[in-house]
């Protein structure tokens, strides 16, 4: 057995589809999906068809620097979404995984005192997850290589910093 988890383009079409009728059959109706940047946006654009939802939100979050390296906390980068644009939503935070369960619990504690409910979605949750997502299509405890990051990037790009 490999010591990492594969997912191909059409094994994901599978777990997208898959995790939304886990939402549907739940009869969560969310006004909204929140993507965090950059994994969760495939599975966000995925779950806004499968559950006919148009309204989606990014939030960027930084913290994976590398495989299995991350900074101490993570951070939320700009812009971030108004919470008018929240206010008494039913909210679906969608990511790829929930490893620490950092980011996700970072989001869903922003979204918390500004929208009528929020759940998560997530591909993948592993067990030291600190959020315990109400949507995950598998459970694992081993690395996971997504079909949009498993090659390197076709240019590397030096990071900048953006006056405010």
């Amino acid at each position: 057995m490999s010591d990492r988890e594969e997912l191909d383009w059409q094994l994901f079409g599978t777990a997208s589809r898959e995790l939304a009728e886990m939402v549907a059959e739940d009869g969560f109706e969310p006004d909204l999906i929140l993507s965090i940047a950059r994994g969760g946006l495939f599975v966000a654009g995925a779950l806004g068809y499968a559950l006919d939802v148009k309204n989606l939100h990014v939030m960027n979050v930084e913290f994976y620097t590398g495989v299995d390296q991350r900074l101490d906390l993570p951070v939320m980068l700009p812009p971030v979404p108004s919470a008018v644009d929240l206010a008494g939503a039913r909210v679906l935070v969608a990511d790829d995984v929930a490893d620490t369960g950092a980011t996700l619990r970072l989001v869903r504690d922003f979204c918390a005192d500004k929208v009528a409910e929020v759940r998560c979605a997530v591909i993948y949750q592993k067990p030291r997850s600190e959020v315990s997502c109400e949507y995950v299509w598998r459970n694992t405890d081993r690395w996971i290589n997504f079909p949009w990051s498993v090659l390197p990037p076709v240019v590397k790009r030096e990071p900048r910093v953006v006056d405010a």
